[in-house]
């Protein structure tokens, strides 16, 4: 019988056959595909004819079908919808893909060809797309390790197999104590919770087994739980059991694992000529040094610090007016806050929840999406690989753009947060490919789904992912859609944020769930003008973890990672009752794989563009300004990773901005 995950798909659009593809295809079908792949790199390597653009370079661009298949299809159900068999999987196939990609990287005949192709540059007649292919193949073989020789080469396959390990140890473990903790609540326990939590707690219980409510570490459910709930008691245990995820001793406790992650990372860098993994990740990036890195953390931890520092004597005034004498603790911070929004600027959120309904917000991103870029959105029915899930076929003037899945709903079978992934990227080389591109959030199921305004942006988010990767238009998958650098990735997704806070957008899609009445205008008003409230809680644990980041891969590698964010928090002068956004323990970011490590600040980098490139908009002819949009589009979204960065932007707005339109959108801006 013919194992589904290895014949080209004939279904509509190339989907994946989810309905016909079980856990006993992927190991099978994953040692065929390396096979498949090995010998296409063999041949490559050993061509005998002299190397080319087309027989080097070109012949790297041709993916391996058979491989692409099966890991996309695996990748993406080990991620969204694991079980026991799929994590065991993993931890086997982690080591092995490792492996198998380190082999290419330390072909050295392979390399050779590569170098060749590099060395005779000037005299080829390439394209700027062709030339920047060539480039970052050439710097992706050098920075792999294919120049080094002897030990130096063997203990560097040795460490990227490891790593790979240490990576998939850490999600999984992440993964078993986020899946594996509740809080089962009484009936007088749900006092003073709104509706909604209400519900989702009820439905969290349920997914459990259990006969009642349950608070659980989804943050669909805890930060509303921390938000709304007036037992202090309840808020603490709660808490505790979120910032102690991957700390609680034993089987899934990650702190040595992170310590051994960090140092191969430094011992990799070092293999490599770096002085640290900082300055060997940067090199790429935007920013390109830690220096620069640091800079701009310290140029907005300042300002947001002195807010949150504020904010916190307000709040400890609130709970002293409570009969709560003592410091204001971490699990005191969210339910004040919230209580302070409602005095300040009349906003709750338990009744705003009902005008941020699912479906409205999906229609919302997608409407906006058709004024600006003329793209139409039409459900498709085919089976996927969770009932939860829904795609459209994505078009423009008829002809097929992209097929878009999303897959909404918290469950424990899926890790925690939210992103965005490629199942299939755009292409043009070997042939025409067409993008099957995934968003998958963590948001409370409800009938109707209600969304925080945080969740709302969150899907704004991914779905500012979506378009970066539906929109592109280059020729090789290599540089397509979000294939750029990692302090650039996140324009595109935090500009489309923007769009949620337009006022005619919410006035169209913020309707009530009960009546379906429009959002009030006193209410809209309240919305856009609470959008900075708390901004210096939230900036101060968002800077903190990307310094603490920053700071584990700048030196020596520490022995005690708790120890060394400890040591970081005190430095600045970290506020008592915030929190790092991510503790070292749970900072998938940077734990779970190369990706962000080194990175966790791209987020502030980009939203420094950000704030700016939505300026220009309101400085054309506002938020959907048409010539705008083709110019996002042009520079930005269908460019992909074909250009440098900075010139993409710049080739966008004229100039690169400052930080100052980063401070002003936040709020933090001196007056």
């Amino acid at each position: 019988m013919t194992n589904p995950l290895l014949p080209r798909w004939d279904t509509q659009f190339q989907i994946a056959p989810f309905d016909a593809i079980s856990d006993d295809d992927f190991a099978p079908a994953l040692e065929q595909a390396l096979a498949t792949h090995n010998a296409q790199i063999k041949a490559i390597a050993e061509n005998a004819q002299a190397p080319t653009f087309a027989n080097v370079i070109e012949a790297l661009e041709t993916p391996c079908r058979e491989l692409d298949q099966v890991l996309s299809v695996f990748f993406t159900v080990a991620g969204a919808d694991s079980n026991p068999a799929r994590e065991a999987l993993q931890r086997d196939f982690s080591p092995k893909l490792a492996a198998h990609f380190s082999a290419i990287t330390a072909n050295k005949a392979l390399f050779a060809r590569v170098a060749a192709v590099w060395d005779a540059r000037e005299n080829l007649d390439l394209s700027d797309e062709q030339q920047r292919v060539l480039m970052l193949t050439h710097r992706g073989f050098v920075r792999g390790g294919a120049a080094l020789t002897g030990e130096a080469d063997a203990r560097m396959q040795e460490i990227k197999g490891r790593l790979a390990t240490l990576g998939t140890d850490f999600t999984q473990n992440l993964l078993a104590d986020e899946r594996d903790w509740f809080m089962s609540l009484s009936e007088s326990d749900l006092e003073g919770l709104p509706d909604f939590l209400i519900d989702a707690a009820r439905a969290a219980g349920a997914e459990k087994g259990e006969d009642g409510p349950v608070v659980t570490l989804s943050r669909s459910i805890i930060t509303p739980f921390l938000q709304f709930s007036p037992r202090r008691d309840l808020r603490e245990v709660a808490f505790n059991a979120w910032a102690a995820r991957g700390a609680n001793g034993g089987e899934t406790d990650n702190r040595d694992i992170a310590a051994e992650i960090l140092q191969l990372r430094q011992e990799r860098a070092k293999l490599l000529g770096y002085d640290s993994f900082a300055d060997y990740k940067l090199e790429t990036e935007m920013a390109k040094t830690p220096d620069a890195v640091r800079g701009l953390l310290m140029d907005v931890w300042g300002p947001a610090k002195t807010q949150a520092e504020a904010d916190a004597e307000v709040l400890t005034k609130m709970m002293v007016a409570d009969g709560i004498n003592g410091d204001l603790q971490p699990w005191d911070w969210r339910y004040y806050a919230d209580k302070r929004r409602k005095v300040e600027h009349d906003l709750d959120e338990a009744e705003l929840k009902p005008y941020l309904q699912l479906d409205r917000m999906i229609e919302a991103s997608f409407t906006c999406a058709t004024r600006l870029f003329d793209l139409k959105f039409k459900p498709l029915d085919v089976a996927l690989y969770h009932p939860d899930c829904r795609a459209w076929e994505v078009t423009r003037k008829g002809k097929h753009v992209a097929v878009f899945i999303g897959d909404y709903f918290a469950r424990g079978s899926k890790r925690s947060g939210a992103w965005c992934s490629a199942m299939r990227s755009q292409a043009k080389f070997p042939e025409i490919q067409a993008p099957v591109v995934i968003n998958v959030c963590n948001f409370a199921k409800g009938e109707p789904a209600l969304l925080s305004w945080d969740d709302a942006r969150t899907l704004f988010h991914e779905f500012g992912h979506a378009l970066h990767q539906m929109l592109s238009n280059v020729s090789y998958e290599s540089i397509s859609g979000t294939s750029v650098a990692r302090d650039f990735v996140e324009l595109p997704s935090q500009l489309y944020e923007h769009w949620l806070e337009v006022p005619e957008v919410l006035a169209e899609f913020a309707t009530h769930a009960d009546t379906g009445a429009a959002m009030p205008q006193e209410m809209l008003d309240k919305v856009l003008g609470a959008a900075n409230f708390d901004m210096g809680f939230q900036t101060v644990e968002y800077v903190a973890s990307a310094l603490v980041d920053l700071a584990f891969h700048e030196g020596a590698a520490p022995a005690d990672v708790m120890a060394k964010q400890e040591t970081v928090l005190s430095e600045i002068g970290m506020p008592q009752a915030i929190t790092m956004r991510h503790a070292s323990p749970h900072f998938a970011h940077v734990f779970s794989g190369d990706g962000y490590s080194s990175g966790y600040y791209s987020y502030m980098w980009s939203e420094v563009m950000d704030a700016d490139a939505f300026a220009a908009f309101e400085e054309a002819g506002g938020a959907f300004d048409s010539e705008r949009a083709k110019a996002l589009e042009d520079n930005i979204l269908s460019t992909g990773g074909s250009q440098d960065a900075g010139e993409l932007y710049v080739a966008f707005r004229g100039r690169l901005p400052g930080v100052e339109a980063l401070l002003k959108g936040r709020g933090l801006a001196a007056e």
